[in-house]
């Protein structure tokens, strides 16, 4: 998703909100095949916040396209203008992995004109990398 000029004042909730109710054609058509729990049953959330603290040690955050919380995991959809933000892309999402969170990226084109392979790619990482479940089985439960 992309942000036009003007916005600067908006809190983060009033950002994200504005975000939600004017998604870009490729996120409008991905959270029709995500939205409603529709890939593993996983809840998807659109243009999720997530706070961290910049270099300076300040309260910052992210608008992040998609979020699972269940894999900790981000989708991000990128269209022409992420082309020249790589290195933005880059270093956020190194921040993003330190926060224990994982980013893959789809084009824009992609998601509208190949979604049985986004969809694929989409399904195995869901389906993958569950988080570490404590063991059930305790010293002295076994005979």
């Amino acid at each position: 998703g992309g942000v036009g000029g003007g916005m600067k004042f908006l809190s983060k909730i009033e950002l994200g909100r504005v975000l939600r109710k004017n998604p870009t054609p490729a996120e409008k058509f991905f959270w029709s095949k995500v939205g409603r729990k529709q890939i593993h049953n996983l809840r998807i959330q659109r243009q999720y916040i997530i706070s961290h603290s910049n270099i300076m040690g300040k309260e910052s955050f992210f608008i992040v396209d998609f979020y699972c919380h269940t894999k900790k995991l981000i989708i991000e959809l990128d269209g022409g203008v992420h082309h020249q933000q790589g290195e933005y892309d880059e270093a956020r999402t190194k921040i993003l992995e330190k926060l224990g969170l994982r980013v893959i990226r789809f084009c824009n084109a992609d998601v509208l004109n190949n979604w049985s392979d986004v969809e694929f790619v989409l399904k195995k990482e869901l389906g993958n990398f569950d988080p570490p479940r404590p063991s059930l089985e305790r010293e002295g439960d076994n005979p």
